[in-house]
């Protein structure tokens, strides 16, 4: 399993940068995405590229999918979602904390997973 983290300027675009997780990147969503603060993801991504940010986020989430990091890191490549991706993998100083703090954040709403989806018809 990985942690994937999204932010954007929109929770529509968080929304789209899901479904292409899904349909188009074939990562399996564990879960609901979790909502993190979008001042916190910027810090995170900003120490793992290490540099300022052009932008600054309005919406963020965590998402965790099955596939390990490696697969994960691949096939975010193939895929150009609306949104800015990173994959966390355990190098990352930020990991742990990240890995704490998930269980206690909130679910995004308005997510479905549209494979839970075809596979209830």
């Amino acid at each position: 399993m990985s942690f994937i983290l999204i932010r954007a300027e929109s929770q529509k675009k968080i929304l789209n940068a899901l479904a292409d997780l899904e349909r188009h990147a074939k990562l399996k969503i564990k879960g609901k995405p979790k909502i993190i603060s979008p001042e916190l993801a910027d810090e995170v991504i900003e120490r793992i590229l290490k540099e300022k940010l052009k932008w600054k986020s309005e919406w963020a989430v965590l998402v965790l999918v099955e596939d390990n990091t490696t697969r994960s890191i691949m096939q975010v490549k193939k895929i150009h979602p609306p949104a800015h991706i990173i994959v966390l993998s355990k190098e990352y100083a930020d990991y742990n904390h990240i890995k704490e703090m998930y269980p206690d954040l909130l679910p995004l709403k308005g997510y479905y997973s549209g494979k839970s989806q075809k596979n209830r018809e």
